[in-house]
């Protein structure tokens, strides 16, 4: 097995239905992982493993809510039963919802840190025996480069991505001598179903990026897939931005 292959490893991907969790759970089925495909819409879950399938993986699709913990561990249970112990955990679920702080309310704060910093603690726990069993894990944490330049309307979310972040440093430490890494990527301006449903003009808010486009969800996915990979072995606690420059970390 080369270095790059994952073959012969569980990967679970949440929010993988669609966006740049789809594209994580599709290129790393193509490098040989079997990829659990969690997302709370079930039929884009679906449609992700069908993409899978027709490029000759191996994939399920769990549908549930990362941020529930009675259902995280219904989908650790199924996909324990149906592909095995899982060393490859990529927590992608996320919302995104534009409000000025001022009209923040505290459900608006207590859904965002629900679903953006509790799902990945709920997941990542319920994981992390398996690669403690193992000797072997990765955790990629999808964060977000709001963290890295600040962004209006949206203090609840770049908070709960902050935390993701410190979140990630934490469990590397933790790890780090166990055989398993943790590391984030914050994307910059990607190209997702989301992005569009928030965003009026993404063509001209692209045009301000230093590279002159969105990024594509793909971009992000190669990040992850080599964070993933036997290549990373000695890269931890690292935030690896992916975002055309348009923060220079």
């Amino acid at each position: 097995m080369s270095e790059t292959s994952l073959e012969g490893r569980n990967a679970v991907v949440t929010g993988g239905g669609s966006g740049i969790g789809r594209a994580c759970a599709v290129v790393l089925a193509a490098r040989g992982a079997a990829v659990a495909v969690w997302d709370l819409n079930g039929e884009g879950a679906e449609q992700t493993v069908a993409q899978i399938r027709e490029a000759g993986g191996k994939g399920i699709a769990v549908a549930g809510d990362a941020a529930e913990a009675a259902a995280v561990a219904d989908a650790t249970a199924r996909t324990r039963a149906e592909l095995g112990p899982v060393t490859i955990l990529v927590n992608n679920a996320g919302i995104t919802r534009y409000k000025p702080f001022l009209e923040l309310t505290e459900q608006d704060w207590d859904e965002t840190i629900q679903v953006d910093l509790k799902g990945p603690f709920l997941v990542t726990r319920a994981i992390v025996p398996d690669m403690l069993e193992a000797g072997w894990g990765r955790i990629v944490n999808i964060s977000s480069s709001s963290t890295q330049s600040g962004s209006p309307n949206l203090a609840h979310y770049v908070a709960a991505k902050g935390g993701v972040i410190g979140f990630t440093r934490a469990l590397a430490a933790e790890f780090a001598d166990k055989g398993i890494t943790a590391n984030n990527v914050p994307p910059g301006f990607v190209d997702t179903p989301l992005m569009r449903s928030s965003v009026s003009d993404p063509e001209k808010v692209a045009q301000r990026m230093p590279m002159k486009r969105a990024g594509r969800p793909e971009d992000i996915a190669y990040a992850v897939a080599y964070l993933a990979s036997e290549e990373a072995a000695y890269v931890t606690g690292h935030t690896l931005s992916v975002n055309g420059g348009r923060y220079f970390s």
